[in-house]
Order: structure tokens, then sequence, then C-alpha cells
């Protein structure tokens, strides 16, 4: 998830470079990609513990890791990442575990976003936003009631459905719409799947990763498979779409913060980790960057629009799978995309 959302800081931060990194005793290092925090949130926190933090932040997942790796889990303090790095850093024996007589403030995580695949005992990570496509609909411009990804498919929304153009995400949805899981390795489960995205094929307008928005927006299409940050930016616009967590579950990417294995100031770096749980910090991060917030003792002060409803309690990260389902998949967005008339 890189940070779309996130206006370039307008601010003083302490930047140092990603390698060569000099911290007393006194000095955490943050490694993540720039622009995660408000520095209210930054300077508050050394003004309670008298903890400096060093801000260092890198452009890629991969970049984070390679670093990671040349320091040998050292050299920095806390890192933020994605969660499929978070699963390679961690067989990698490069993160260490979470000090939960520190960070007391465990349990006011939001269980929807525990247990993840790349941490399922809970031990290595603590959530830090997710990013949750969703369908935004206008009820104005539709004969459907939207309330799945089932729902896509009603042939009233012929040539009227805009799309992300993620192949795995699509091909999962799909699965979801059919009770199965977003990561099938069944090749013939897929082809299953292959066979209904091409019935959607009819009420695809458009296919589109940057500003699929718009299209809602401008009245091309009446209802749109969109990311978090688009569903943000269009409800800006429109605050009278209709957003819709889909009853199949959700498909969604996850942020979560480690300490590395031997980290300099681990100490601190825990003590930041249980500071970021705090609801009222909570709010303040995830308003800033823009995230679902992962903190369930924060969802009642939040903007509401960043709260997954209680009634949703499932979820699903999409994950490497085998070389011949990945091969599968493939086959299923060329036809589809041929099917839809998009290159």
């Amino acid at each position: 998830m890189k940070k779309r959302l996130i206006a370039a800081l307008g601010m003083a931060m302490l930047t140092t470079a990603a390698m060569g990194i000099s911290a007393s005793a006194e000095d955490l290092v943050l490694f993540t990609w720039e622009g995660m925090f408000p520095q209210e949130v930054l300077d508050n926190f050394t003004e309670e513990t008298g903890i400096e933090i060093i801000y260092s932040n890198f452009d890629t997942d991969e970049t984070m890791l390679e670093k990671l790796a040349q320091a040998k889990g050292g050299d920095y303090d806390v890192i933020i990442a994605d969660d499929y790095i978070i699963e390679q850093a961690v067989a990698a024996g490069l993160v260490g575990e979470i000090d939960k007589d520190i960070v007391t403030n465990f349990g006011n995580i939001n269980p929807l976003y525990q247990g993840q695949f790349y941490d399922p005992e809970d031990i290595y990570t603590v959530p830090y936003g997710a990013g949750i496509p969703l369908i935004v609909y206008d009820p104005e411009l539709t004969d459907v009631e939207i309330k799945g990804y089932n729902d896509l498919w009603d042939p009233s929304l012929e040539d009227a459905v805009a799309i992300t153009a993620n192949y795995r995400v699509i091909n999962g949805i799909t699965l979801l719409s059919m009770g199965k899981s977003m990561n099938e390795e069944d090749l013939d489960v897929i082809a299953q799947a292959g066979e209904k995205l091409l019935e959607l094929a009819p009420n695809i307008r458009m296919i589109q990763d940057d500003n699929t928005q718009d299209a809602l927006l401008n009245g091309e299409a009446s209802a749109a498979f969109l990311y978090t940050s688009q569903v943000t930016a269009v409800l800006a616009e429109n605050p009278d779409l209709e957003v819709v967590y889909p009853e199949e579950g959700l498909g969604f990417g996850i942020m979560a913060a480690f300490v590395p294995a031997d980290a300099p100031n681990a100490e601190a770096a825990n003590k930041f980790l249980n500071y970021i749980l705090e609801p009222e910090v909570s709010k303040q991060c995830m308003e800033y960057i823009g995230y679902y917030n992962t903190t369930g003792a924060a969802d009642d002060i939040v903007d509401p629009s960043l709260v997954v409803p209680d009634s949703v309690t499932k979820g699903e990260i999409i994950q490497n799978v085998s070389e011949e389902a990945n091969e599968a998949y493939n086959k299923n967005w060329t036809e589809f995309k041929a099917a839809c008339g998009a290159n």
C-alpha cells in the first residue's frame, strides 16, 4: 500500500539516510514510508517519554527488507511495512517478539485485524491501518440495492460498473462471491471463477486503476469497486453515494509495525507501539493517513468513515499462490479483459 492518500509532509521531520544511521540510547529510529505520522504525534511521544524519534523512510517494501537484512535485524527500532513483506521478514528471523509487558494496549486492537497469515499468533506485529477496497454506488442511478459482490452481476447494471485493474483482487472478489477463498489454489475452482468473471463483462464500463472514482462523479458509471483512497476521495465529493461492505466478506491489506530482532532500542520501540495504540493517538494517525482504523478502542472517536461496521467479522488478505494457480488467474484476467473490450 503506497501512500497515495498522503500529501507530502509540510513540516520539519528528522530524516536520516536509510543506512549509516547514528542514534543514541535516548533515540528511536522509525523506518517507514514518508508521511506516515502527523508531526504532533511524534512530538508528543518525545515530550511524554524523552525519547527522540529519528524518522527514516523507504520507497518500497522490498527496499526495506533489503536494508533490514543488511543490518541483520538491527539499525532500526520500529518498522512499519505491508503484510506480505513482514511475512518474509519473520521467516528470515529479522523480527523480534512484541514485549506485551510494555505494550499493555495490545488489547485495543480490533480482532478483525489479528491472527493474519504473517503473524497468526499475534506475537510480532501491531497493525497500523488497513486498506479495504469497497463497492460504492449511486442509488439515484441504480435499480438494485447493492449488498455484496454478487450484485455487481445484476443485469440492470449493464455497462454501468467501473472496477480497479488488479487481476488478483478482481479474481479474488469473484471467488468470494462463490463462497471460496481469494487465495484459491484448486485449478478447477479458479476456472469456474473465470467463467463467472466472463458473465460480468457486459456490466463493465471501465477497468482502470487511477482515478476510477471519477466515473461515479461524472455519471459515467453508477457503481464502482474502488481502492481505499478512491472511496475516501469520492465520498468527499459526493457524500450521498452508498458505500457497501460486501456481505461475502472483505478483501484487505494491512500495514503493521514491528520491532526488528536486533533493534538497538527495543524498550523504546515497544513504548512507541504502546503509544500508537492509545485511542486518541490512533484517531490522529488514521485520520491523517486516511486508512481504516485498526485500533478498535478508537472506533468511537475516529472519523466514522474509517471504521468497518461491527457486522463485518470476516476478511482475507491476498497472498502468494503457486505458479500454476497464478497462471490460471492471469488466464482468467486476460480473457475477461478481452470480453470487456479492454487492453
